[in-house]
């Protein structure tokens, strides 16, 4: 990357376009042309940044765009996205208006909801969604009948989808739940054909989509692969011989500060690390104030120029130090990389999560917003 445009950084994330045009290639040979896409954009886009994840999404054709709260939507047409837009978490009554006038759709999932909407009188269009098994979120299996109920002669309300969400589709040795939770969402899908609704329907996320061709329906919805990310060490098994993801972000930082320490030296908070050697350490300017895992001390690694260096002891709040004893010609200013590739070497997220018994989803939300994403 030009260092032009890490001029001043002391660490930032570098997101690949061409990553991201591959993972949303894949998807789309994966579901029928008349199967709808949504991308899930949702936590600052899983911590790649919202506003551009979503533009590059709009550029490259995706029918819809999931987010959390009204307050995510809002933020996207402000930037000029003007394509459809589900809210998939809780809307707050006070912001129904704006997301009417804003033409967002939202999710509908309990009866409260629903009434506040009808009484509302505007003009929403709104995604209803059912709990199959996951008991979060949703109607259940015996409110059919009321909710169509509540809903017949409503004018006002455009009945745009009928959604659920699997809880185990990640695992293809198991399919028995998401096999219920087909069957239980077919009903529902029935009973609003009968009652001439034709919402869009969905029902399958990325592990869903990969695994469960038959719950396709008329859309899906994918999240974590987008970003180049498997959501489960199965579902890679099972289906990476057949399709490869790119992971999208590398994040970076630089070496501030070198020096040599004598054996028995202590580092760190707690001096938890005694040195067993003379050794060199580096001081980069990273911590978990940055959403670099605390979890990390004393067992983590960072690549420089394709080699890896130890983190030594705690993780501070914006400090990490790391071993570069075996490592030659270092000097500060240096890169280091802390997700990603250096030269034939990488660390990926799940390298990471699987070292501290974590997860590349909360790894990825939990990086720092205010560090720059450089779209290269």
């Amino acid at each position: 990357m030009n260092k032009e445009l890490r001029k001043g950084l002391r660490t930032w994330i570098e997101i690949d376009k061409k990553a991201i045009a591959h993972n949303y290639r894949v998807f789309r040979n994966l579901i029928d042309k008349k199967c709808k896409l949504l991308a899930v954009v949702k936590s600052n886009a899983y911590g790649h940044n919202l506003m551009e994840f979503a533009k590059e999404q709009e550029k490259l054709g995706v029918d819809f765009l999931g987010v959390d709260s009204v307050v995510e939507a809002l933020t996207l047409r402000k930037e000029g996205i003007r394509i459809p837009i589900l809210v998939l978490g809780y809307t707050l009554p006070e912001m129904l208006s704006e997301a009417a006038s804003k033409n967002i759709s939202i999710t509908v999932s309990n009866f409260e909801t629903l009434s506040v909407v009808i009484k509302s009188k505007l003009k929403i269009k709104i995604h209803i969604k059912v709990d199959t098994g996951m008991s979060r979120h949703g109607f259940l299996e015996n409110d059919i009948e009321e909710v169509l109920n509540k809903l017949k002669n409503n004018k006002n309300i455009i009945i745009e989808g009928l959604f659920t969400h699997f809880s185990m589709a990640k695992n293809p040795s198991f399919p028995a739940h998401t096999n219920s939770q087909i069957e239980k969402f077919e009903k529902w899908r029935e009973a609003f054909i009968k009652a001439l609704h034709k919402p869009l329907c969905h029902a399958s996320a990325t592990s869903g989509t990969l695994l469960y061709s038959k719950a396709h329906f008329d859309m899906v919805r994918i999240g974590i692969s987008l970003y180049g990310i498997w959501p489960s060490k199965e579902s890679e098994a099972y289906m990476g011989d057949m399709i490869s993801l790119k992971p999208v972000l590398s994040w970076k930082t630089i070496i501030a500060e070198i020096k040599k320490l004598p054996k028995g030296a202590k580092v760190g908070y707690d001096c938890t690390e005694v040195l067993k050697k003379d050794s060199v350490i580096a001081v980069c300017p990273i911590g978990y104030w940055h959403g670099y895992p605390r979890a990390l001390s004393s067992i983590g690694k960072v690549l420089i120029n394709g080699e890896k260096a130890k983190i030594l002891g705690r993780v501070c709040m914006d400090i990490i130090m790391i071993d570069i004893t075996n490592i030659k010609n270092i000097k500060v200013g240096e890169e280091v990389v802390l997700i990603g590739k250096s030269e034939s070497s990488e660390i990926s997220a799940d390298d990471i999560s699987a070292l501290i018994d974590g997860s590349s989803y909360e790894l990825l939300t939990r990086i720092n917003p205010l560090i720059k994403r450089i779209y290269i």
